[in-house]
């Protein structure tokens, strides 16, 4: 979670109140619009300010287009500029005000041709409320670092109404968002590195690449510098990941489309796939055409689950990694070709990790869940993928397999999130069992995780269950002798049933009084 959790909490709670009776999935576009709205006429204005201070100096002229895109920053025409939409916030033309404004900055910035929200003059969207929340977002001022860039907190109240939206539309929700912790273990493990290609066939808004974007800035100081392709196949999530990439400064390809059926990116190659598919689709096609992705099997047509593994293997460049979310049914599945799909991936030394996740970690499912990690080339390679030296040991037919079950706390009545340390468990632990140092950095760890060879995998008939690896751990004795234990849980329990004794008596004494008798 961020530093300004409080104030994103402050401003959800208050924006969640104005919505009335309106359904989350439809409040989600009017809230996320006019944070969008709100973000790109800061990043505007600071431009804007800065060229006519510097105006007498350079000759920059502050109403030039080019000079917005040269700093990678939208140009926002007069009638959508915040203070004058805030300014007309509570008169009754203010829905078609943002309208137009939506439309004037679509028609200047032709990256975010057809992505803007425009049905705030809707009759059913009341204009009064209307007002209230643009007066809400606009009050959101601070920067994250205090200095007056606009390194805004609004990208991160954006990422956070986007998971408190998901919450409020439960399954629905989970198609377009997930989870925060689940996309940081799966960055924190791939480590993705500045200069390389990412790629998520099923993006949905997008958090997959800000994070990744977020961990190169972390560790490397620099942002911008990753190349990210995407596709999506719902029209408006392809929208909230336009827009949430956009409202980071990130650039992005993103195509909207079928990725199983009509793959936009036919001929890409790249250096990390990040993705959580839709688990356990069974209402789906392949480009059956497309024979160099099948190579392990035709996946069957009940679940789409070994074509999604599939289609990301083949986008893997020669010394490329993968982390993908899929149903925990996936690592033993026999149904149709399946088993026979994974067999052909194990034998052809493409699994580097299994990692079994608890329960309660996702909006739209109760399914347990795991990430498959996966390599193209696990001889010795540094973590550039150039060959040779410094990074990475030669892992060829082995596997390393983590029971991540038990960790995690709830942080809501149906909901569990992965801690930072929960996350630097897992993925340290992955970072030792790959590292050169791996004799001395590295253990099997009993309950927790195991690294496995081929030999053990066919031993379990290519079960990836993480389960069937580990060891157990043992259970500590508490020193109490087997007779003392159980006189004492009988006792307990004959109390137990005494009290329940008395409560069944006085039940029935309640219905006597009312004229009934059992």
């Amino acid at each position: 979670m961020t530093d300004n959790l409080e104030l994103e909490k402050t401003l959800w709670q208050a924006a969640d109140k104005l919505r009335n009776n309106m359904d989350a999935a439809e409040y989600k576009h009017v809230v996320l619009g006019l944070i969008f709205l709100k973000y790109i006429s800061d990043a505007f204005d600071e431009l804007f300010k800065k060229l006519e201070s510097e105006k007498n100096e350079t000759g920059a002229d502050p109403e030039d287009k080019d000079e917005y895109t040269a700093e990678r920053v939208f140009y926002v025409p007069p009638q959508a500029r915040w203070k004058w939409l805030q300014g007309r916030a509570k008169l009754p033309t203010i829905g078609k005000d943002i309208d137009d404004a939506m439309d004037a900055i679509e028609k200047d910035n032709a990256t975010l041709k057809g992505v803007l929200p425009k049905d705030y003059a809707r009759p059913s969207l009341d204009k009064q409320r209307l007002g209230e929340l643009i007066d809400l977002i606009g009050s959101i001022t601070l920067s994250k670092n205090g200095n007056g860039k606009v390194k805004d907190v609004l990208g991160f109240v954006f990422e956070y109404f986007l998971g408190q939206f998901a919450d409020a539309e439960g399954k629905k929700g989970g198609q377009f968002y997930t989870p925060q912790s689940i996309v940081k273990i799966l960055v924190d493990m791939l480590a993705p590195e500045p200069e390389k290609r990412v790629y998520d066939g099923c993006c949905g808004s997008g958090g997959m690449f800000v994070q990744s974007e977020r961990f190169i800035e972390m560790h490397e100081h620099r942002k911008g510098k990753i190349s990210i392709y995407g596709q999506e196949s719902n029209p408006t999530t392809h929208k909230l990941a336009k827009m949430n990439l956009a409202i980071r400064g990130i650039d992005a390809k993103i195509e909207l489309g079928d990725t199983l059926m009509n793959d936009k990116f036919p001929e890409l190659k790249v250096d990390y796939v990040i993705a959580n598919p839709p688990f356990n689709v069974s209402d789906y096609n392949i480009n059956k055409a497309e024979t160099h992705k099948w190579k392990y099997g035709i996946p069957p047509t009940g679940n789409a689950n070994y074509a999604w593994l599939q289609h990301f293997v083949s986008k893997l460049a020669p010394y490329g990694t993968a982390g993908i979310v899929l149903a925990n049914g996936s690592m033993s599945s026999e149904i149709a070709t399946e088993g026979e799909i994974r067999k052909a991936m194990i034998e052809a030394d493409l699994i580097d990790c299994m990692v079994s996740l608890p329960s309660q970690l996702f909006y739209n499912t109760q399914i347990p869940a795991c990430l498959w990690f996966l390599a193209r080339n696990k001889t010795s390679t540094s973590p550039s993928g150039r060959g040779g030296g410094e990074g990475f040991r030669n892992r060829t037919n082995e596997i390393l397999f983590i029971d991540a079950r038990e960790l995690g706390t709830m942080i809501s009545r149906k909901q569990k999130e992965l801690s930072d340390n929960d996350i630097a468990k897992i993925s340290d632990t992955y970072h030792k069992w790959r590292s050169k140092e791996f004799e001395t950095k590295y253990k099997d760890v009993a309950g927790f995780c195991k690294s496995a060879n081929i030999q053990d995998v066919r031993k379990n008939n290519y079960i990836l269950t993480p389960g069937r690896y580990i060891d157990f751990k043992e259970v500590a004795e508490d020193g109490q002798a087997f007779d003392e234990k159980m006189q004492m849980l009988i006792s307990t329990l004959s109390v137990q049933m005494q009290k329940a004794n008395e409560l069944d008596e006085e039940i029935k004494r309640n219905l006597a009084k009312i004229g009934y008798m059992i």
